[in-house]
């Protein structure tokens, strides 16, 4: 059974720098595109960055501060978070899609159970 497990969520300090990871299970993810979402307290679930074959790709509000990279060997996901600030406060969910498209946003189809990332000011 396909299971996506993130890890290194925790509580920071603005600007401040946290790495996530999502270790993958299941089947071998080195032919899916990886990426992370997030959800804020009252907010929709949104995406942050993805990575495939053909690169990565970024929210706007990320872009420059967030790096994402893998680790296929391992079936791992990482997520390098940099100059947090405190709108980056939510929990992040590592996903998997089985099939490629131009839109990274949405198509995933293995989600994890989430970790939770506080920035403090």
């Amino acid at each position: 059974q396909e299971q996506l497990v993130e890890s290194g969520g925790g509580l920071v300090q603005a600007g401040g720098s946290l790495r996530l990871s999502c270790a993958a299970s299941g089947r071998t993810f080195s032919n899916y595109r990886m990426g992370w979402f997030r959800q804020a307290p009252g907010k929709e679930r949104e995406f942050v960055a993805g990575i495939d074959w053909s690169g990565t790709y970024y929210a706007d509000s990320v872009k420059g501060r967030f790096t994402i990279s893998r680790d296929n060997a391992k079936n791992t996901v990482f997520l390098q978070m940099n100059s947090l600030k405190l709108e980056d406060t939510a929990v992040y969910y590592c996903v998997a899609a089985r099939r490629f498209s131009m839109d990274w946003t949405h198509g995933y189809d293995y989600w994890g159970q989430g970790t939770q990332v506080t920035v403090s000011s």
